[in-house]
């Protein structure tokens, strides 16, 4: 295979994202075949790249180092394989949700130029490229947000492009401070110490990968677009393609541009980012009411597994935080896809209309039971390996108290999916819908396959460790270190795994209070936490987006240009307005009254001004 061929992954859903454009709205089933078929041979492609072990094309470009150069390996082959799976499930799903979309044709092409975009962006090994890349997916975050069509959609999008837009401005000036010190921009010889100008490279840098990740604070236009966007493109974007790109960047950056040591400063901001994010966004999940919103902050809360475990600095937890990183993109595709589903028959995902759906839609209902099971650290499930990886790698550091906060996170997760699950499927039939019935096979099938999924990747958890994870540690450990990612540790007999057991017990305990308590309604299963003495009002003020650090930004830049428009511009106003022209008009009411039209007038102002004039140049000779 020539090196040249690394361009079709991104060449060939650019030019389908151009040829949706082109193709008329009418014309339906060539433009939905031409999506099935793309995804197909993309992913098809994926396999062939991820077969071969390595493959680099270069080409100059600008000069000064910046040339466009592409590299193949095991870690960006893997990524690429993933989003091609992703896509195709996405496309399959979209073929029957989006199908009367009054800008289905916008859709398809901002789904597959995030395609090119994002494949670019892993495969890039030159910094500017990779730049152009990341910044271009921004074009289909905008563009997917505003399909949603609702009242809302437009300032989400705006609000989701700023943030992302921040975060990538922070990126290009951390690869900036690291050309500086490096003297070069291809990716693969990079690698320095943190410290100094470095570590402000190292925080800008890592700052762009959260951001696109999703982890707090750069979190809160998702829960927005859980409202106001397509279903689909929670589960392609946010879900899926932004956590895989997100977590991959901030894997290179600390496994290949910088070397981050356990218990060092910048390990343990990571480890407090991911322990923080895990906590107060399970805690905003668990007292949501809507089926969507309610993904949305766990799709938030997840990242922080990924941040702690890969912040860590020790082969245990990075691997854990790889592997969660893979795990969350199936089961929460596959989450906000059972969202879709009940949505497409149903026509809400308000929890307070949902119920006793699970013998109507049996298999959206088992999909969704197994992906929430998953997310919950349920043994076998895959998200019981990923998490149980990560709880080793924090305690492996000493620092227990990251270990604790990501127990705490697995309680409220469990709870927050048994309120959910009770609320829409397994509770008492809701009188508020008329009866459904199942999904078609395109929206189903997406949802079993990535079910299957997480039952394999729990089951057979050394399959994926092996072939995928694994070997993007090696070399990055050091001598002596193990890489045996299968072992005692992952079983459910050990210490640590019998605590997130005790933790999911704890969850139902307090899912059956909450229930019981609310009177037998499901979806007020969280009400007795909501309604705790504080913690009601910090919920209050979370809900009200004051810890909303854009919405907090609008409102005082709304300030600030009231204060300078009373303070500055109306007074400038006033001076040009009021003072000059009245000032000018009386000035020149003067004149007009001195310029009567006698001479003698004006020979006495002449002979006036050459006395001043004498006196002045006297006064000069001095």
């Amino acid at each position: 295979m020539t090196p040249k061929m690394l361009l079709l992954p991104i060449l060939l859903p650019a030019a389908l994202a151009v040829l949706f454009l082109v193709i008329p709205r009418g014309v339906k089933l060539l433009r939905e075949a031409l999506a099935l078929a793309g995804s197909a041979v993309l992913l098809y492609y994926g396999f062939v790249l991820f077969s071969l072990k390595s493959l680099e094309l270069r080409l100059p470009w600008l000069g000064m180092g910046i040339d466009f150069e592409l590299r193949l390996y095991h870690f960006s082959s893997f990524i690429l394989l993933a989003l091609a799976g992703f896509l195709l499930l996405i496309t399959l799903f979209s073929t029957v949700k989006m199908k009367d979309a009054a800008r289905v044709r916008e859709y398809y092409a901002y789904i597959f130029l995030a395609a090119a975009f994002a494949n670019g962006a892993v495969l890039a090994d030159n910094f500017v490229p990779l730049i152009f890349f990341w910044e271009g997916l921004l074009i289909s975050l905008y563009g997917l947000i505003t399909i949603g069509g609702r009242p809302t959609s437009n300032r989400t999008a705006v609000k989701a492009l700023l943030i992302n837009g921040f975060c990538d401005f922070s990126l290009i000036m951390g690869i900036g401070i690291l050309w500086a010190q490096t003297g070069t921009l291809t990716m693969s010889e990079v690698s320095v110490e943190p410290t100094g100008l470095a570590a402000a490279a190292f925080i800008m840098m890592m700052i762009g990968a959260l951001g696109k990740a999703g982890a707090m604070p750069f979190h809160t236009w998702i829960p927005d677009a859980a409202v106001d966007a397509p279903v689909g493109f929670m589960a392609f974007l946010p879900a899926a393609f932004e956590k895989l790109l997100g977590i991959y960047l901030l894997a290179r950056i600390t496994l290949d541009f910088f070397a981050l040591k356990p218990h060092s400063t910048l390990s343990i901001v990571l480890m407090t980012i991911g322990a923080v994010t895990i906590v107060l966004a399970v805690l905003m999940a668990f007292i949501q009411k809507d089926f969507k919103r309610l993904l949305s902050f766990h799709a938030v809360s997840q990242v922080g597994y990924m941040v702690l475990g890969i912040g860590t600095a020790v082969p245990f937890g990075i691997a854990g935080g790889l592997f969660h990183m893979i795990n969350n993109a199936i089961y929460k595709s596959g989450l906000f896809l059972t969202a879709g589903s009940v949505e497409h028959r149903a026509g809400t995902t308000e929890l307070s209309k949902l119920g006793g759906l699970r013998k109507e839609m049996p298999l959206t209902a088992f999909g969704f039971t197994v992906c929430a099971l998953a997310i919950s650290g349920l043994w076998p499930l895959n998200g019981f390996v990923s998490k149980e990886m990560v709880f080793h790698g924090a305690l492996e550091t000493g620092y227990t108290v990251f270990a604790i906060a990501a127990w705490l996170g697995a309680i409220f997760t469990f709870a927050s999916f048994l309120k959910t699950g009770h609320s829409v499927f397994f509770g008492e039939r809701s009188q508020a819908i008329p009866e459904v019935k199942e999904s078609p096979a395109p929206v189903v099938l997406p949802i079993l396959v990535l079910a299957g999924l997480c039952i394999t990747f729990g089951v057979y958890n050394k399959l994926p460790l092996n072939l995928f994870i694994q070997p993007i540690l090696e070399g990055h450990v050091e001598a002596g270190a193990h890489l045996d990612f299968t072992s005692h540790a992952l079983d459910l007999f050990n210490p640590i795994a019998l605590i997130s057991l005790g933790c999911l017990a704890l969850a139902f305990l307090l899912h059956t209070y909450g229930f019981l308590k609310s009177g037998r309604k499901p979806y007020l299963a969280s009400e007795p936490v909501h309604n705790l003495p504080g913690v009601h009002k910090l919920y209050d003020l979370a809900e009200a987006r004051v810890f909303d650090f854009y919405e907090q930004g609008v409102k005082f830049l709304h300030g600030l240009s009231t204060v300078l428009y009373k303070t500055v511009d109306r007074p400038i106003d006033f001076v040009y307005e009021k003072i000059v022209t009245v000032a000018g008009e009386r000035f020149t009411g003067i004149l007009k009254k001195a310029h009567n039209g006698h001479y003698a007038n004006y020979l006495a102002w002449c002979l006036a001004g050459l006395v001043v004039v004498a006196g002045a140049i006297g006064l000069l000779l001095k």
